[in-house]
């Protein structure tokens, strides 16, 4: 009994010790709580969807879930061959440029009417707290922090490890101008370092003039935050970037749900919209939108063109790892889609007032 309780002590102060690690970030306290406490969107102490989102599908359980992620053996959730890619030096850009570059996942840089901005990077090789446990594919990890000229805007969607990485938060410190955030992550930099003064967070719905020729608006999503174990005490969101030639949605991660629509009917049509399409399943539809789901949300949106992301870098879900570009492809073949596709490979550029550039099929026959 003795040996038993020594263990359980031992367990129970690695555990304390090791969540005090900086990289679980800080949760919103003090002025900030208070300030977080104002929001509509903030109820019953934590921020809710516009509508009710159950994490687990009815009908399923979180030990469902749990066991079959963890002990149940599914073909091809990690690539055997390396991720092709395409090595652009972001350092020798003309700043006239405006042009799109993937990381894989969730993570892009965005130059825009001189301007530059990255959207939630990640850098550091896992998506997860616990090192070594979810690992980028083979050949994903080909840019470093060293290799992006100076960011004028960092854009936050939401303060998940695989869209918040602390090891690449780091790193960006010194050569980002600007951080934007939905309410309540800015303790997360803060703790980290960052500058009050260089933070800007938002609730939904709020604008933020970046420049005179470009427009930023924070928007509704349906998902949720969290980084330990107490959850939605920060706030997810999407943006609306408009300049004067060209109008993106930014989606972050989302179920489908009426905000699409919404914000279709506010600001759109829209030249872009980058939608979360992976790393999805039946069992949490509400929070991960399937790949039928995204065609319908880019037709909300008035969409002219949609990038699929949220794949081909993390397994986060149980599919095979290219089943969401695969599926997408498809679903966009049948007449009453057809929303032309961006698909670039990792760290191509995509020129933005191009409507013209062809994308391959860089997935077809990688095993």
């Amino acid at each position: 009994m003795v040996t038993i309780l020594i263990i359980i002590f031992l367990l129970v102060t690695f555990l304390f010790t090791y969540l005090q690690d900086p990289k679980f970030g800080k949760e919103p306290s003090g002025k900030r709580l208070e300030s977080i406490q104002k929001s509509p969107n903030f109820k019953n102490g934590k921020f809710e969807n516009t509508h009710k989102t159950p994490q687990i599908t009815e009908g399923y359980s979180y030990f469902e879930v749990f066991t079959e992620f963890f002990f149940k053996k599914q073909e091809r959730k990690i690539p055997v061959d390396i991720i092709p890619s395409v090595k652009t030096n972001l350092l020798t850009l003309a700043i006239e440029e405006d042009i799109l570059v993937w990381f894989g996942h969730s993570s892009y840089f965005i130059q825009i009417q001189g301007k530059r901005i990255l959207v939630d990077p990640v850098f550091s090789g896992n998506a997860s707290p616990i090192p070594g446990t979810t690992k980028s594919f083979r050949g994903t990890d080909i840019y470093t922090v060293d290799e992006l000229p100076v960011i004028d805007y960092l854009l936050i969607t939401h303060d998940h490890y695989d869209h918040l990485d602390y090891e690449t938060i780091l790193e960006l410190k010194s050569k980002t101008r600007t951080v934007i955030c939905g309410l309540g992550v800015s303790s997360h930099f803060e703790h980290w370092g960052f500058p009050i003064q260089k933070i800007i967070e938002k609730d939904w719905n709020e604008k933020i003039e970046l420049d005179s020729n470009i427009t930023l608006y924070t928007t509704p999503a349906r998902h949720f935050s969290g980084r330990i174990y107490k959850r939605c005490n920060t706030l997810w969101l999407s943006f609306v970037l408009e300049s004067k030639n060209l109008k993106m949605y930014l989606g972050g991660d989302s179920g489908y749900d009426t905000h699409f629509a919404e914000i279709g009917n506010q600001f759109g049509p829209f030249d872009i919209a980058i939608l979360d399409n992976g790393q999805y399943d039946i069992k949490w539809k509400y929070i991960h939108s399937l790949p039928e789901e995204v065609i319908q949300a880019a037709k909300d949106l008035k969409a002219k063109s949609v990038f699929p992301v949220h794949s081909s870098k993390f397994s986060l879900s149980n599919h095979p790892w290219d089943e969401p570009l695969k599926r997408i492809t498809e679903l966009n073949k049948y007449p009453e889609n057809q929303i032309p596709l961006i698909t670039p490979m990792i760290g191509e550029i995509v020129h933005l007032e191009n409507e013209n550039q062809v994308f391959k099929d860089w997935w077809t026959g990688l095993q």
